[in-house]
């Protein structure tokens, strides 16, 4: 291991699906072997937007068994509640009086997400807690995708600022991006990402769908009017996230995969993906159901009294800098 840390979550809302398996899970999983690996259910951040009481208490323990059914080691990587850890809460208060409101009122979401109904205070302040979660830690590097690429500018930006004013507390933490699967898009339309809120129930792949689900999801899948399979994320985007997702479950490449299928027709190249992401998602589906809630209910207890030692230990050096110790 590197001695560097990671960190990286997830909010507990809808199910997890086949996006989050292959652009947060695996690598997750992956970084277990080369990183401290830090890992958060951030149910705090799930507050940001209405919801119900039900099913955020669902959601998290759901969300949670998931995680650790997808391969997420306990034993190996740190995984709790963020809301178990109130110097998550602390520090993104700290984090939000050197936060200027317009440099929240720039970000991407707040503008495409603030004027729908029921919106509140939360969804302008998101990024300063996303910090606060990062820098907690004092982590060295985080696994981000497009969508949230603003977001660790922000929190970059913070640590430098934080850092000039009352002296070096924070590692600046560096991106990572996977190579592959960081986008997976949605079955019906390929021009937007997989999501656990779309209405359309053959849109989306929830990793305990049951076989016979996987399968009529895919070949009803969105494609186009032709009959070549091949990767052109312009001409061809169903048939393009169709490849990625199978080079993921085969371990292939897409240049192989469209090689062997580019003549045999959209019906043999779509039971093919079928076959391969139902092969690959079962174990995960079996691990997930086979778990008790009890046996993850101590596993995050556990986990939370580690996490708020070490994040207080960060506090001490917080208070400590700007005057509160």
């Amino acid at each position: 291991m590197s001695g560097k840390r990671v960190f990286s979550g997830m909010q507990p809302t809808g199910k997890a699906h086949l996006g989050n398996l292959i652009g947060a899970f695996n690598n997750w999983v992956s970084m277990q072997d080369s990183y401290e690996t830090i890992y958060c259910v951030v149910d705090l951040h799930a507050m940001s937007t209405p919801f119900e009481k039900t099913d955020l208490s669902e959601g998290r323990l759901r969300l949670a068994k998931m995680i650790i059914a997808a391969g997420v080691d306990p034993k190996r990587s740190l995984l709790y509640y963020q809301s178990e850890v109130p110097q998550h809460a602390e520090l993104y208060w700290i984090l939000g009086t050197l936060t200027g409101v317009g440099q929240l009122q720039r970000m991407t979401q707040f503008k495409e997400k603030s004027d729908r109904a029921g919106q509140g205070f939360g969804i302008l302040a998101y990024p300063v807690l996303q910090a606060a979660d990062i820098l907690i830690h004092k982590v060295h590097a985080v696994p981000v995708g497009d969508d949230q690429a603003q977001h660790l500018e922000l929190t970059r930006d913070l640590a430098t600022r934080f850092n000039s004013r009352f002296g070096e507390v924070f590692p600046v933490p560096e991106r990572i991006t996977p190579e592959i699967g960081a986008r997976v898009m949605s079955l019906q339309d390929p021009d937007s990402k997989m999501s656990k809120s779309d209405p359309n129930a053959r849109a989306t792949l929830f990793l305990d769908d049951s076989d016979d689900e996987i399968r009529k999801k895919i070949r009803s899948a969105v494609t186009d009017t032709g009959t070549e399979v091949a990767y052109d994320w312009e001409n061809k985007a169903g048939i393009s996230n169709l490849l990625e997702i199978f080079a993921y479950f085969s371990g292939r490449s897409i240049d192989d995969l469209a090689a062997e299928y580019g003549t045999g027709g959209y019906g043999n190249f779509k039971s093919a993906v079928a076959e391969s992401v139902a092969s690959g998602v079962k174990p995960i589906r079996e691990a997930y159901e086979g778990m008790s809630d009890a046996e993850v209910v101590e596993v995050m207890r556990a986990s939370a009294a580690t996490a708020r030692e070490m994040a207080d230990r960060t506090m001490d050096d917080v208070r400590a800098a700007v005057g509160l110790s």
